[in-house]
């Protein structure tokens, strides 16, 4: 009897506590005199949401965003709107970040490219490693497969290094580079990226412009590079705007050793064992295995990543 006299006193206390916090919260103010939450005629709290502010300067690899003009301002006010109340995919985009970001960071500045493309990254996968499209693109930068091998990615039955981070960084490197050299910026090569090269010296062709944002495109590409320069913003202000992640809740690189494989392996199963592992760990390790067997070519030897 005293033990359930206990709990209802305790519920008690946590009804009254819960009451007296909701009336608490919708009793505080922000800046403009309106509250933030308030509790409507049924007793249950109302959230109110407002419009994100729009920074006065925002650029993309240091080409800065002419918000002076009206329809470039609401364009990127889209993309805000749209991507800054999807807190739950912007916390699990910074922890993958944690695993992803450094060696794609490490990447770029080998290749001496600006580090903002890691947002075109961000932009094609949400930093997923073995999304694949509807229409077939892979991986981190979703490169296609008939484009991969162009940009230095063996892609086949077996293997696929578009599911390989370094590589696959490595080839949208040499791909937006070119795109780059061709059109003259990183705003139009994110574009071009995004429609195509020929798609879009077809646009700048008819249109008679050259600046991203002095052409229309179709849907997707018109709202491409203001989705990557609203991520650009939203992740690397996040604290700032409200979504909190400790540096201990971010997912950390994976820790692993290499083996050199010069041998065709016949049945991966029995070569993860060999190796003191289980296949789904080495696929985990190696996404861009995409058989239960290996081909290794006369002359050829590839680099398997195993746990440590």
């Amino acid at each position: 009897m005293i033990k359930n006299a206990k709990v209802f006193l305790y519920f008690v206390s946590g009804l009254v506590l819960g009451s007296l916090l909701i009336m608490v919260l919708a009793s505080k103010k922000n800046e403009t005199g309106a509250t933030a939450i308030e509790v409507n005629k049924d007793g249950r709290p109302l959230y109110k949401w407002y419009t994100p502010v729009m920074p006065d300067k925002l650029d993309f690899c240091g080409e800065e965003m002419p918000l002076n003009q009206w329809d470039v301002r609401e364009r990127m006010e889209r993309e805000l709107l749209s991507n800054y109340y999807l807190r739950g995919s912007e916390l699990y985009i910074l922890k993958l970040a944690g695993r992803y970001f450094p060696i794609i960071e490490e990447r770029l500045k080998a290749n001496n490219m600006p580090d903002d493309l890691k947002y075109i990254c961000v932009a094609e996968s949400s930093l997923q490693q073995n999304v694949l499209s509807p229409v077939g693109a892979a991986s981190f930068w979703q490169f296609m497969k008939e484009t991969g091998p162009n940009f230095g990615l063996e892609i086949n039955e077996e293997v696929d290094q578009r599911f390989n981070v370094v590589k696959a960084t490595d080839a949208a490197c040499k791909y937006l580079k070119q795109l780059h050299d061709k059109f003259g910026s990183w705003t139009s090569a994110a574009a071009a990226y995004n429609c195509g090269q020929g798609s879009f010296s077809n646009q700048v062709e008819f249109q008679q412009a050259t600046n991203y944002y002095d052409l229309i495109f179709p849907e997707e590409t018109n709202r491409y590079v203001f989705r990557i320069v609203a991520l650009k913003y939203l992740l690397s202000n996040a604290k700032s705007l409200g979504v909190i992640l400790e540096p201990s809740e971010e997912y950390k690189p994976l820790k692993y050793r290499t083996i050199t494989v010069e041998k065709t392996v016949d049945n991966l199963t029995e070569f993860a064992k060999a190796n003191n592992t289980s296949y789904k760990m080495l696929k985990i390790y190696n996404p861009w295995l995409r058989a239960h067997k290996l081909t290794v070519k006369p002359g050829k030897k590839y680099e398997i990543a195993l746990p440590l």
